[in-house]
């Protein structure tokens, strides 16, 4: 048996030899990495500037930049085939929505838009006998039922959204595919 090789294969290898070489993830390092990294902070300035430990929003925070850029770059540069470009781009957009949403903290705002405002009274203080003060609830059983349905709802809607969010990012399981619908973060990729 005879092998060939053309010279375009040895060619390639030498290629794959040299991106292997200390020297050329040295060369990388100032070419691309340094220049990536100065542009990834550049990005995330705000994100990165405000970010603290103690609280998930900035992670949030942080997975919301991330996927804007993602989708921007998606949308503006993506070579994929439209059907399923437009399905992945509109679940990014959804899912920049859903964290907006939590990030704002809007739920209440939203409730309050569908079923009517908070019925909110300036606080009242009575002195006890103690010389202490109490606060006086002067809020009608009709005005506290109205005030527990809006956070209930705003309760619900809040849920609602931060399932809907990760049910997005999973995507489907495999039995229950039968059309692609953009979601699962895992095919976020062009």
């Amino acid at each position: 048996m005879n092998v060939q090789f053309q010279d375009s294969f040895l060619q390639s290898l030498k290629r794959l030899a040299w991106h292997q070489s200390s020297l050329y993830r040295l060369y990388d390092l100032f070419r691309s990495g340094i220049p990536g990294f100065i542009k990834n902070v550049w990005k995330f300035r705000r994100e990165l500037w405000s970010h603290r430990w103690w609280d998930y929003r900035f992670t949030l925070e942080i997975l919301k930049k991330s996927l804007e850029i993602q989708e921007q770059g998606m949308r503006l540069k993506g070579i994929e085939v439209s059907e399923s470009l437009d399905k992945k781009v509109n679940k990014m957009q959804r899912a920049i929505e859903l964290l907006q949403n939590k990030i704002d903290d809007n739920y209440i705002d939203r409730t309050e838009k569908e079923f009517g405002e908070l019925i909110m009274k300036d606080w009242k203080f009575e002195e006890t006998n103690e010389g202490n003060y109490v606060l006086v609830d002067e809020d009608t059983e009709e005005e506290k039922k109205h005030n527990r349905m809006i956070f209930k709802k705003a309760h619900e809607l809040e849920a609602k959204e931060w399932k809907e969010l990760w049910q997005i990012i999973e995507g489907k399981k495999y039995k229950e595919y039968k059309d692609y619908d953009g979601s699962d973060m895992r095919g976020w990729w062009d």
